[in-house]
């Protein structure tokens, strides 16, 4: 299945859900909470689900379960678009179970688990498409991204490595519209020559060492590729673009570490953290270095 009816679901349960955090955690059970909030998450999986069979896989045929490897398209930047988003649905439905006052632990296990279990449901519709099939390179990213969420709550129980997201707009995507997108918002969830991800280090976290190093400053490391027009790199040589990747050093900012007393901006840091600030950045591809002033 094309990826970005993917994420666009996916992204789409994510603004619903972070709109929730409009408060600390609490620290008892909450059922006022709680029962809205898991409400709202059922009815709007479920209800995305049947949206999504209904729009995509209703007019295709469908066949017995079985697998598609689609590893080499796109230079993995599809791979890179599902561990972050399944890194995002558990980081925020662990953090909402944790608001509507369930043990953190098991706020953190159960949210996780539903960041998991809805990137797989999409693939298993894809299992059962005789256009596509399930894919082990989508459900591999899906699980480390979960895992990256996972595996720092539980230790840390706070995010000290952060994957973040960042676009800019290219002329690629009028080469193949039908691929890349033909209004702006298409060209941001399909062109993935503009989309760029990140990992951005909590300097001050990891190290646990007071020092002048600002408490919201982060190094970020990033992955892009260009030149891509069609899925596969020989489709893309056949129409004279030639695919390559780019590695970005740069500097972000965890907003969630900016102190504050109003419940206001901590849900809109909360929100946009998952976003990477435009900042001085060095390039690496195949054909150099290359320097930017701001780098989106």
């Amino acid at each position: 299945m094309n990826n970005v009816y993917k994420h666009i679901i996916s992204l789409l349960l994510i603004l619903c859900l972070s709109n929730s955090l409009h408060a600390q955690d609490s620290v008892t059970f909450n059922k006022k909470r709680f029962i809205p909030i898991v409400t709202a998450a059922g009815v709007t999986y479920v209800g995305s689900m049947y949206g999504l069979y209904q729009v995509w896989y209703k007019d295709y045929p469908s066949e017995s379960f079985h697998f598609f490897n689609d590893n080499s398209e796109w230079m993995q930047m599809d791979k890179a678009g599902h561990y972050f988003t399944a890194f995002q649905l558990s980081r925020i439905s662990s953090d909402v179970l944790s608001w509507t006052g369930t043990k953190r632990k098991r706020a953190i296990w159960y949210g996780t688990a539903t960041g998991f279990a809805f990137q797989t449901t999409i693939e298993v519709f894809d299992g059962f498409s005789s256009e596509w099939g399930f894919s082990l390179g989508d459900m591999t990213f899906n699980t480390l991204g979960c895992a990256t969420l996972l595996t720092q709550y539980l230790a840390w129980n706070e995010l000290r490595i952060i994957p973040k997201f960042s676009y800019h707009h290219t002329q690629l995507a009028a080469v193949s519209p039908d691929l890349l997108g033909d209004t702006p918002a298409q060209q941001l969830l399909k062109d993935y020559n503009g989309q760029t991800y990140w990992l951005s280090f909590n300097v001050r976290k990891l190290t646990q060492q007071d020092f002048f190093w600002p408490k919201w400053l982060c190094l970020s490391a990033g992955y892009g590729a260009s030149d891509m027009v069609r899925g596969n790199t020989s489709e893309s040589n056949a129409m004279g673009y030639y695919p390559y990747r780019q590695i970005y050093l740069s500097l972000d900012v965890d907003f969630q570490s900016i102190p504050t007393r109003s419940k206001f901006l901590r849900t809109v840091f909360y929100a946009v953290n998952l976003i990477k600030v435009p900042m001085p950045t060095v390039e690496f591809n195949t054909h150099g270095v290359k320097m930017h002033a701001l780098y989106f």
